[in-house]
């Protein structure tokens, strides 16, 4: 599939770079440290989701605060050897040294730029969960970061690996390409799938940038 854009819009983990046994080992500690039943810890989802929500539908309010400054020490404290790249990303990335891009996270500032800078990568806009009031699926992360591109949100294309990141794609008015890397294609709604970034390449032309997702 080939989409026309002006910019790309990628979430972090599960997208460009691989940390998840990084949080499992620390949201298992974490569960285990707030007296967190098993059964209660499994039914929520915590991939692509601001740990703040994660939290709020585990813990009362009064405790939140508390418990999201603990497994933002966690996860921070794990991010050496925690981080690995993903399939593609290397090469993706290198070749959009003169385009716009931007990482966007529902990771902390502090947490995301820690493992960004674990993966040798420097992105020119990064959105975190430090910078919005209102996280994935709401398309406001996204949304920002097209404003600070300074790009039309219809000339952005997001790609993501998690449902919620994929319905606050569209719900800005984006294209979005899936990526299988952590949840299966039937649970995926975009307008291309992909195994991993190895499937995507980029080139530019005299209208902007033409995405060719192999499928």
């Amino acid at each position: 599939m080939r989409i026309s854009a002006d910019a790309l819009l990628f979430d972090n983990d599960g997208t460009l770079v691989s940390s998840l046994d990084s949080v499992i080992r620390c949201w298992t500690r974490w569960a285990r440290e707030y007296g967190i039943r098993a059964e209660d810890f499994a039914r929520v989802e915590l991939h692509g989701r601001p740990a703040t929500d994660i939290i709020a539908d585990l813990l009362p309010p009064a405790r939140v605060a508390g418990a999201r400054a603990r497994i933002d020490e966690l996860e921070l404290e794990d991010v050496p050897g925690g981080v690995a790249l993903l399939p593609g990303t290397a090469e993706l990335i290198a070749g959009l040294a003169a385009h716009p891009w931007a990482v966007v996270t529902s990771a902390n500032g502090q947490l995301a730029r820690a493992r960004l800078a674990e993966a040798g990568i420097r992105p020119p806009v990064l959105v975190t969960a430090d910078d919005i009031t209102r996280g994935k699926p709401d398309p406001e992360p996204f949304l920002l970061a097209a404003e600070r591109l300074a790009v039309d949100p219809a000339r952005c294309v997001v790609f993501e690996d998690a449902p919620a990141g994929l319905s606050a794609g569209r719900a800005a008015g984006m294209r979005t390409v899936a990526l299988t890397t952590t949840h299966p294609r039937e649970q995926l709604k975009a307008d291309a799938v992909a195994a991993d970034l190895s499937a995507v390449s980029v080139q530019a032309t005299t209208g902007g940038l033409e995405i060719v997702v192999a499928d």
